[in-house]
Parts: structure tokens; sequence; C-alpha cells
């Protein structure tokens, strides 16, 4: 699992991250991670509500799928995601380059969430088939399959009271149906993550890092100053003037 090194971000650290829109910060510094990255890169601020609602400059899938784990994250592990509020604006591109974003997220997802939650349910041939896909028409294919045997095997269990491993089974179920789905949309590609995690919160950080390599395909945001950006996270806390 891969980790993010949060080291020189002491200027924003303040800046607390929470699950859904809101209408400005205040004296809390409390947003989301989109809004935050308007904030810091010195936008008109408005509420995020979904990705639609982020600025032209913002690459629709990544702010989808970034949006998506900031609502999901447990408050322990939200943080993780400051580490992208300096690259979220800019970071739109053309669309051929947008859909190969799309299509990573939906891969990788299957490859290395879905994978290792179908193996913790037993699942083991499907685990290989997810772990092995490596275009987005087999990735899909294998999210289906396990969709399938993940809601197989949770009946069986449910009917012979094996409760702990028709748990397991029946999130690989609705999990595999929501990475089936994220090929076309990439906030369904951060429902993967989020039945994943509840059986291996460690899956939060694999997820960081599906979003770090989907914003290293095509347009890089251009540098913010993290001293500028922390200057004006502090300015619309009201902490000093704006």
């Amino acid at each position: 699992m891969a980790g993010f090194d949060l080291r020189g971000f002491d200027p924003i650290l303040n800046w607390r991250l929470l699950a859904g829109s809101h209408p400005f910060p205040g004296p809390d510094g409390g947003t989301c991670i989109n809004e935050a990255a308007i904030v810091a890169a010195g936008l008109p601020y408005r509420a995020i509500r979904s990705s639609a609602d982020c600025p032209p400059c913002f690459s629709q899938p990544l702010a989808a799928y970034a949006l998506g784990l900031n609502d999901a994250m447990p408050d322990a592990e939200r943080p993780r995601l400051m580490a992208f509020v300096l690259r979220l604006s800019g970071s739109a591109d053309q669309p051929e380059i947008e859909a190969a974003r799309t299509d990573h997220l939906a891969e990788a997802s299957v490859r290395r969430i879905l994978a290792p939650l179908c193996a913790l349910a037993g699942l083991d041939d499907l685990a290989a088939r997810c772990a092995e896909a490596r275009d987005l028409a087999a990735a899909r294919a294998a999210a289906r399959a396990a969709e399938w045997g993940g809601g197989a095997r949770a009946q069986s269990a449910a009917e012979s009271r094996r409760w702990v491993e028709g748990a397991r089974a029946a999130a690989v179920a609705r999990t595999a149906m929501a990475a089936g789905r994220a090929g076309t949309d990439a906030r369904c590609a951060a429902e993967v993550a989020e039945g994943a995690a509840v059986f291996l919160p460690a899956i939060w950080a694999e997820a960081c890092a599906i979003l770090d390599e989907g914003l290293a395909i095509g347009r890089r945001a251009p540098d913010i100053d993290l001293a500028l950006a922390g200057a004006r996270m502090e300015a619309a806390r009201g902490l000093v003037g704006a």
C-alpha cells in the first residue's frame, strides 16, 4: 500500500477536510477536498456537491474520485487527501486524457482494491481474475464475475448461518457492482474503495495512490506556492485579512 509524505504542508494542514459540501469555510476552515483546492488556487469560492460544480479547470473524473473518497473516508483517514489540495486546479485536459484517467481509476480499482477484497472473502479464483485484468473490458468482466460470485457465496453462507463469511461475500458483490460502473462514472471507483475499506482499512492508502497516478496522466496542475496557498486558506478562515 502506498503512502504520502505530508511534510512541508504545515501552512495548510490546519485546514479541516470534512464530508459533504459547505457554503463557506468559516473560522474552522472546514470544507471538502475540492472546495479546499478552490481556496488554495485563489479561485472564487463555491460549494461543491458533485464534480459538475467544480471550476472547468478541474479534471472531472479526478475531482469526482477525490470527492467520493473525501465523503467516504473516516475522519482519521481524510487528511491523506491534503496531499492533493494543490494538484486539482488546472488538471483539466483533453477528452481523450480524461477518458484515460477514468479508465485508470476503474481498472486500478478492480486490480488493487476489489482483488484483495475477493481474496479476503475466500474467492481466490475471482481475486486472481481481478488482479490480472489489464484493460477496461477485462476489468469490467472480472467485476461482473465477482458480483455474481460474491452474491452466490453470500446466499450460501446465509443459508448455513456462516455470518462472517456471508458479510465478506456480500461486500464483494456490492463493491463489484460499483466497480462495474466505474468505467463510466469515476465516483463509482471511490465506492469500490469505500466498500473494501470496511474490511481492509489500509485500502484508503491504495485509493490515494490511484488518485496520485491519475493526476500523473496528461496535464499536470501548475505549481501553486505553498505559502501563498496557506495565506489564501487562512484568509478564507477569517484569521487574517482577505
